[in-house]
């Protein structure tokens, strides 16, 4: 088994295995997963997909996973976290919008299982990325870290644009309406602007009357408009608190709660814990989820 840690805290493996064998997923949004070589079954939540060669996953924290390997096979994963971003000081990296990149995909990427990539040309693109990552994270050179976070950059696009062109995407099951799947697009892209999510606003985008969008909404969603930005909003707001360093008040200020006790208050009736419970919980969750994975198919 070849294992390869770049540069902390940023990290890539390339690992092949004949059996499973659970990892730590604590401190990354998420992992890319690349299958080199090899056949077999991919599981998150007891969901199945079949993979093979070249098959790409997104594994997220806070999910149970795991791999039936029917074939040997070899593994790539690509971590991404906050904290790598943070040290690439001598980038130009807005590292508040890559991290609202990386929240964006973690709150709309349904985490079913399966390929997350459709598109042909991405893959490869993805495969030659990859690839650059590893090579550069063997060198173990100041200069590597540069490059390889502009291509940590650009895979981050590309699983973007993928998440918003499929079905992975979180929408309703019954489309009859595209108009739903064009709002909600435009409330998740925009959930940190409070004035864009306003009704008014939001008739004026969509070409209805302020009277009808609540109502549209609700009709399509099953939920009202407010309820589901605040859920929305605080998805995000777990995503941070157990994935990076953020403060409460910088939370707030984000994703336009009044104050902390606003976003206390709001996120203790949804949640149905306070924040420091959920927060000091946060270690126990990631560990339980990911050991129920290592039971899978014993």
């Amino acid at each position: 088994m070849q294992v390869i840690e770049a540069y902390q805290p940023f990290e890539i493996q390339e690992i092949e295995l004949t059996d499973w064998k659970q990892r730590p997923v604590k401190n990354n949004f998420f992992e890319l997963v690349l299958i080199k070589e090899g056949e077999g079954i991919q599981c998150i939540n007891y969901n199945e997909h079949q993979y093979n060669k070249g098959s790409i996953f997104l594994l997220p924290p806070l999910k149970c996973h795991s791999f039936t390997i029917e074939q040997p096979t070899q593994f790539v994963f690509l971590k991404f976290t906050d904290s790598f971003f943070k040290t690439a000081n001598r980038i130009t990296i807005d590292r508040n919008e890559w991290f609202k990149e990386a929240a964006y995909i973690l709150s709309n990427y349904n985490q079913l299982p399966g390929d997350i990539i459709k598109n042909d040309l991405d893959r490869k693109h993805l495969e030659s990325l990859i690839g650059m990552i590893l090579l550069e994270s063997r060198s173990y050179e100041e200069s590597s870290i540069n490059l390889v976070t502009s291509l940590m950059t650009s895979v981050l696009e590309i699983l973007i644009r993928n998440i918003k062109k499929s079905s992975y995407f979180e929408l309703p099951k019954n489309k009859s309406d595209d108009r739903i799947t064009k709002m909600l697009t435009y409330i998740n892209e925009n959930i940190d602007k409070t004035e864009l999510l306003k009704v008014e606003n939001l008739a004026d985008v969509f070409m209805m009357s302020p009277t009808y969008v609540s109502e549209f909404f609700k009709k399509q969603v099953h939920m009202s408009l407010r309820e589901y930005i605040i859920k929305a909003k605080l998805k995000l707001v777990e995503i941070r608190l157990l994935n990076s360093d953020f403060t409460l008040t910088q939370i707030a200020d984000e994703l336009g709660f009044t104050d902390v006790s606003h976003l206390s208050k709001t996120f203790k009736r949804y949640a149905g814990t306070s924040i420091r419970e959920f927060k000091n919980n946060g270690e126990y969750m990631l560990l339980k989820r990911g050991a129920c994975a290592s039971s899978i198919r014993a």
